[in-house]
């Protein structure tokens, strides 16, 4: 199984709530429709101190790169870009292949 990580930060004036909301009513219900997705959350986190700019990262587990290659070039998907291109950017990415099963409580 592949991992995809990105860290993403919002555009000049766009609120947190606004983005947060579209992960939850949005992002979040499309996955369904993305056969390579097999798990995706988002985490907030406050950068700096005394409460900085909010960022965020994505975790998207996948079952191959190549599947998932293949879902981006999808209705469901090009819709997610157009949506997210209006309010923040990926400004890092990490990928990689999970070293044997890990963990995951049940």
């Amino acid at each position: 199984m592949a991992v995809i990580v990105h860290r993403i930060r919002l555009h000049d004036g766009v609120a947190p709530e606004r983005f947060e909301s579209w992960v939850r009513d949005v992002d979040y219900a499309t996955c369904p429709e993305l056969s390579a997705v097999r798990a995706f959350g988002v985490q907030r986190r406050a950068s700096g101190e005394g409460g900085g700019a909010v960022e965020y990262f994505e975790i998207i587990e996948v079952t191959s790169a190549a599947e998932f290659e293949r879902n981006m070039r999808s209705e469901p998907f090009r819709r997610l870009v157009a949506d997210f291109e209006k309010m923040a950017a990926v400004v890092d990415e990490w990928s990689g292949e999970r070293v044997g099963a890990g963990y995951r409580a049940e």
